[in-house]
């Protein structure tokens, strides 16, 4: 799976809330300062090339869908994430947000119990 530039990320952000969108929905669902259509079309376009998005046709407008999940997505980004910067180790990867004080610990024990629930 190819990694997606932000302006790309923005626009898959906004099909997974939407769903199935047009190019007038996509902008509509993203933040201010919203994008020209333009430049939202183009950014379609190269996703449909790198293989995340589709679309149906309806006479000359199509309707935009996305080809991977949300979860799919991440769970990708976060092992890529892990790799590259953690020897491969979420543990690591907690530990440096603990360092840096930017997990609680309210979040870790959520975490934690978390995982506790999974292994059962």
């Amino acid at each position: 799976m190819k990694q997606l530039t932000k302006a790309e990320e923005q626009i898959m952000q906004a099909l997974w809330q939407t769903g199935p969108a047009f190019v007038k929905d996509i902008i509509e669902a993203m933040p201010e300062p919203k994008p020209h259509y333009n430049t939202v079309s183009t950014l379609v376009k190269i996703l449909i090339e790198k293989g995340f998005v589709d679309f149906k046709a309806f006479g000359k407008s199509h309707q935009y869908h996305a080809l991977i999940t949300k979860e799919a997505y991440s769970h990708k980004t976060l092992n890529s994430l892990a790799k590259s910067y953690f020897g491969g180790s979420f543990s690591n990867m907690v530990s440096f947000f603990v360092k840096e004080k930017e997990i609680s610990v309210n979040d870790l024990e959520q975490l934690i119990k978390k995982i506790k629930d999974h292994d059962k």
